[in-house]
């Protein structure tokens, strides 16, 4: 098996060479971490079964196989195991088969099972909505007690701790309790989705970070803020992904000519963006923004997947701790540092609609151990004390 992870890098390091990628730095980077995912998450679709014979054939397969059609594949892979999870939820929280597929209550058909494919602490209270209209009645479990009952049907689940990593800032860390092969879909990236078209409305803007670590952004430009989930809750609740604890930004640093310009030309959209949905706070994997930055010359195992959930699929929706800021996705056009409408919606080429989340996969075999994830910050700007680059060049082409 570690052999196949030796191999896995060593193509994605040959793949990011081929001269029919693209030249731009952050698309090349973007191409070769879907390269990862597809040779990650392909070998877990084969489950416990595969071998290194297998390893060998995917391999292979990723290197005659278009960006596209990886990209498509990972999006497959992804959305299977996380089909398998919502069906082992249903079954911890919902109370017969009736209502077994459908938490919305938005249809009284069963729906065949789906084949198990193998594939810093936030701050504030948890807030709940005034409007309890929930959907179906559901089993009164904690959150301690659905994740227990999730590690005897998944494997795996996850604990807050104090990190082990050796340094006085490190805090809290996201420990996976259990064991999850490669490829595994260990967690969510929860919270609030701000499109670029409406970055002003993120708290704290412009200075977002300067108060809130729990920022996190895809390579399309949209942000997911997880300050407001917390450590999720003991319900399931009508979530409107509000604040619980005020950001103020940061008013001792004088606004720079550049900031100025931002407010200009990212101008978002008229209105304002409050959605709510129908949300399982007692989600045990929603818990993908406790994962720390691995210590120096210590690798991460887990790595951040974009997810594009289909809306489409209303018995799983429940399960995906993320709602949408705006009442549209309006398509931005990116310019350096800038983000512009350009006009439609980012859907219109599609007849299928999709949230735009993270989940967190693991890059090798985990057993009972903290995950540790590369935050790639850029290196224009300043970076922490506690911030060791686990690849330079990544970081640099990240942020390109």
């Amino acid at each position: 098996m570690a052999s196949l992870f030796r191999r896995c890098r060593e193509a994605v390091k040959t793949i990011a060479n081929r001269p029919s990628l693209t030249k731009d730095p952050r698309q090349l980077q973007f191409q070769a971490d879907v390269n990862r995912l597809f040779l990650y998450s392909s070998y877990n679709q084969l489950g416990k079964s595969a071998d290194e014979s297998d390893a060998e054939k995917i391999i292979e397969k990723a290197s005659t196989t278009s960006f596209a059609d990886q990209a498509i594949q990972v999006q497959e892979n992804v959305h299977s195991q996380i089909k398998t999870f919502c069906v082992f939820m249903d079954g911890i929280l919902l109370p017969n088969e009736e209502t077994m597929n459908d938490p919305l209550g938005l249809s009284q058909q069963a729906s065949v099972l789906p084949r198990r494919s193998g594939l810093s602490l936030a701050v504030g209270r948890n807030g709940s909505s005034s409007d309890n209209s929930a959907g179906p009645q559901t089993r009164s479990l904690s959150q301690a007690e659905v994740s227990q009952k999730l590690k005897d049907q998944l494997g795996y689940t996850l604990d807050i701790k104090p990190s082990q990593i050796p340094h006085k800032d490190a805090g809290q860390g996201l420990f996976l309790d259990g064991a999850a092969d490669v490829g595994s879909v260990v967690a969510f990236y929860p919270g609030v989705i701000y499109s670029p078209a409406y970055y002003r409305y993120i708290p704290g803007y412009p200075k977002v970070g300067a108060q809130n670590p729990y920022l996190i952004t895809r390579y399309d430009g949209n942000v997911i803020n997880a300050q407001p989930w917390g450590s999720g809750g003991d319900k399931r609740e009508l979530w409107n992904g509000r604040n619980t604890v005020e950001v103020k930004p940061d008013t001792k640093v004088a606004e720079k000519g550049s900031d100025r310009v931002w407010k200009v030309l990212s101008k978002p959209l008229e209105g304002k963006g409050d959605n709510s949905e129908v949300i399982e706070r007692r989600n045990p994997l929603a818990l993908a923004h406790f994962a720390n930055h691995p210590s120096k010359g210590v690798l991460p195992n887990v790595m951040i997947c974009p997810y594009d959930f289909p809306l489409t699929e209303n018995n799983l929706r429940v399960y995906i701790p993320n709602i949408l800021f705006g009442n549209a996705e309006v398509k931005m056009r990116r310019f350096g540092s800038f983000w512009f409408k350009s006009g439609g919606s980012k859907n219109s080429g599609s007849n299928v609609p999709t949230l735009k989340s993270l989940v967190l996969v693991a890059t090798r075999a985990i057993r009972d151990e903290e995950l540790l994830l590369n935050y790639r910050l850029s290196n224009t700007k300043r970076r922490p004390e506690w911030y060791a680059p686990v690849d330079e060049e990544e970081d640099r082409r990240r942020w390109s």
